[in-house]
């Protein structure tokens, strides 16, 4: 475990490379901040010693008593200042450097998680890789900042402070340096333990999230079929779980905290003990012994300081874990680079392409045990409209999402245009191709904002393509037209205008190759009945592929594709297929009798 989190921390370490000369600087004040703090104590022992006439530094001897004591308080209020002033900027330079590898990081993993296939989606809760891009983040931060650099701070003071003792009394300096043992050995113990029970806070913290993100999500299901009640045990479960599981780390942290305390407490008896014995023997000074009593409380504190940081450290090692996990996720959905190589194949799909689409012999299935598209092969010409049709489960939109690389198959290739569209740099490739989804998803923000998306089209620009497209209407409902603001998910408009505005902002991008899949499905018959005129100019001279499950939209289609449990078992123009007597013919009779739909 140990070699595994060294190579996960150096990994992460990269990120620091722009931080380095402040790292160094920070590292720097290391030194000169334990010496003011370990200087202190001794400059306390000497004013006592000093009071009682028996100066141990015998430069001060030189002095009157009133001198001395002025020296050595000066030299007292200077350490204090000086490590005041030191510890306030070191402070403030790591909780910065701490913030900028948050940022660098959060920024890398949503990016990753942007370039992962929906495969990996369908199988990660939002609110798991919510934790991960958040809390885990943060936890990660203070093992950089805090973390790492206060662990070397302590260290440095430690070894500081048992220089010093042994120096002024070595036999009482080695034996308070002794205590440190059975701490050491008990933080070692309560490693792997914390490191466990800590994985398991995360994992439960990322249940709770998912738990509660699903809720909000559906909170209108929940409230319809009045889930409240029952939604609401289910997550007090998930709760408790996560209880259980920080109540496991808060025994051990507070188990360690009370150890140290108890050996701290033991110590200072012990000095006390031995040094009053030393002084009554008259073969230590009570000065020195001041000193010593002094260093035994100091002497503990960073290791109270560490025990507090091991919390900090376990738990950042963990987030660095998961983190690692996320980052290690093989991105299926490889780009291509848009290079020299590629410019003649990328040409073939410039302005004026022909949108020609060839499934060869493809096959893909989300596990090895459901096969969705099984062997498909067809083709579609270039400016031809195609229908598919087929049962629930036929992999329709299955199809769409292959045909967009959200997804890869496993068997078989894809072709537009003749080029196979891995070799085609996804910018390309989804430039070519616009799809309007039954489900349309609109981004929190205004309605020019939602319809531009990537494109960088004007304000005019959009307002003639909305009147083109019959919009006109849609946005004089709205007081401040195309800069109308839009709840999460276009909650505060309908289902039918939020496909009106899918559609539009398909049409601003001029695509070679149009999909739709059921987009008119939440429309009202007069709403409908106008757009299809404006989508009938939209698909002129257009390839287009058209998923739909009422009778008029697809009977005049060029072709008509006809699936069942991935396969393609009929096609052929509409009164072609009904006179074959076979799956469309038998679905186009229960619809005509109001019994089914495609």
């Amino acid at each position: 475990m140990a070699i595994k989190d060294f190579h996960r921390i150096k990994r992460l370490g990269s990120y620091l490379q722009k931080d380095k000369k402040r790292l160094l600087g920070i590292l720097f004040l290391l030194l000169p901040l334990s010496v003011a703090g370990a200087i202190q104590p001794l400059l306390v022992g000497q004013a006592i010693s000093v009071l009682k006439g028996e100066p141990t530094f015998l430069w001060l001897s030189d002095f009157s008593l009133k001198d001395a004591m002025r020296i050595l308080i000066l030299g007292l209020l200077f350490s204090v200042l000086v490590r005041l002033a030191l510890q306030g900027f070191q402070s403030y330079s790591i909780q910065s450097v701490g913030q900028s590898l948050t940022a660098r990081i959060r920024k890398d993993l949503f990016t990753h998680a942007m370039n992962l296939s929906l495969k990996f989606h369908d199988s990660m809760p939002v609110g798991k890789l919510l934790t991960r891009l958040t809390s885990d983040v943060d936890a990660l931060s203070e093992v950089f900042g805090s973390g790492a650099v206060g662990v070397l701070a302590d260290a440095v003071t430690l070894v500081v402070i048992s220089i010093t003792m042994v120096l002024i009394d070595a036999k009482l300096g080695l034996l308070l340096l002794s205590t440190q043992i059975p701490v050491t050995l008990l933080i070692l113990w309560l490693q792997k333990r914390y490191r466990r029970a800590n994985y398991r806070v995360r994992e439960e913290l990322s249940e709770l999230n998912a738990d509660f993100q699903e809720n909000l999500q559906g909170i209108e299901v929940v409230q319809m079929f009045r889930r409240e009640t029952a939604n609401a045990r289910s997550f007090n479960k998930t709760g408790m779980a996560y209880q259980n599981a920080v109540n496991s780390i808060i025994f051990y942290d507070s188990s360690i905290s009370a150890f140290i305390e108890w050996v701290s407490l033991a110590v200072v008896a012990l000095v006390i003990a031995l040094g009053g014995w030393f002084v009554t023997q008259g073969s230590m000074g009570l000065g020195t012994l001041t000193s010593f009593i002094l260093y035994s409380q100091r002497l503990f504190e960073p290791l109270r300081q560490l025990a507090e940081r091991f919390t900090q450290i376990q738990g950042g090692l963990t987030a660095v874990e998961r983190i690692s996990e996320l980052l290690d996720k093989k991105v299926e959905i490889l780009d291509v680079a848009n290079t020299n190589n590629c410019n003649e194949k990328n040409n073939q799909l410039g302005k004026f392409s022909l949108g020609e689409v060839t499934f060869q012999n493809v096959s893909f299935a989300y596990r090895p045990d459901e096969q969705i598209i099984n062997n498909l092969s067809f083709r579609i010409s270039p400016g031809e409209h195609v229908a598919l049709v087929g049962p629930t489960g036929s992999g329709k939109t299955t199809l769409i999402r292959l045909l967009c690389r959200l997804y890869e198959p496993q068997e078989g290739k894809i072709f537009i245009d003749g080029v196979d569209i891995r070799e085609i740099p996804l910018e390309l490739l989804r430039r070519q191709i616009g799809v309007v989804l039954q489900d349309t998803f609109l981004f929190s923000g205004n309605i020019a904002d939602n319809l531009r998306l990537d494109s960088s089209i004007s304000d005019e620009s959009l307002l003639e393509i909305c009147r083109e497209l019959g919009l006109t209407s849609l946005l004089k409902r709205f007081p401040n037209g195309l800069k109308t603001l839009l709840r999460e998910r276009g909650a505060n408009i309908s289902s039918g205008e939020r496909q009106l505005l899918s559609v539009a902002r398909v049409a601003i991008r001029n695509p070679n190759i149009l999909i739709m899949d059921e987009a008119t499905a939440f429309m009202d018959p007069s709403t409908e009945a106008t757009l299809q005129r404006d989508l009938d100019r939209l698909l002129e001279k257009r390839t287009a592929l058209v998923i739909a499950h009422r009778l008029a939209t697809i009977e005049s289609s060029d072709r008509i594709l006809v699936m069942k449990k991935g396969k393609l078992i009929e096609q052929g123009t509409h009164h072609q297929l009904v006179s074959q007597n076979g799956l469309y013919s038998q679905l186009a009779k229960l619809q005509e009798q109001g019994l089914a739909k495609f």
